[in-house]
């Protein structure tokens, strides 16, 4: 059986290809978080006004801060981490540890309904993605590398949180 060899020219062609297609593959269908209605929501000028910028850009538009540049990461006393859009509590201090990624790790939230997720296909592959239950904002992912008992880890930007000490 002979098999194709791959030249430069076909691994430059396939991979345009491929970038090409990732803005398709990321808008096929609806993100659950932005379609639904959430009890907090706002318009985009009251976020605007309420957010910092990087506030907003990370809660809004979905973006990811810069990993150990948030100062909730080395937070370590005891409380709650709130939403920082809307002060829906999130994650308890308890649940927190070090996960040595660059951004605040909780391998579980407050309670059940405290969160959302949904699928984000914003790399081209699917990743769970985890919002804030009551206003929709954008908290960052799920992964599946956490410690006992759950096994996940809930890695959070810190510039979606605020910190209320207990």
């Amino acid at each position: 059986m002979h098999l194709p060899t791959l030249s430069r020219r076909r691994l430059m062609a396939a991979t345009v290809a491929m970038a090409a297609a990732l803005p398709f593959v990321s808008a096929c269908g609806v993100d659950p978080a932005e379609a639904k209605s959430f009890p907090k929501g706002k318009t985009d000028a009251q976020w605007r006004k309420l957010l910092t910028k990087e506030q907003y850009y990370v809660l809004r538009e979905a973006g990811t801060e810069r990993p150990f540049t948030s100062p909730l990461n080395k937070e370590k006393r005891n409380g709650t981490f709130v939403c920082a859009g809307c002060a829906n509590p999130l994650y308890a201090s308890a649940h927190k540890y070090d996960s040595g990624t660059g951004w605040p790790s909780f391998w579980q939230a407050i309670d059940k309904g405290a969160v959302g997720t949904s699928t984000d296909y914003l790399l081209g592959y699917p990743r769970t993605e985890v919002h804030c239950a009551d206003c929709g904002g954008h908290l960052g992912h799920i992964f599946g590398d956490g410690p006992k008992p759950t096994g996940d880890r809930h890695c959070i930007n810190g510039d979606a949180l605020r910190f209320v000490a207990a």
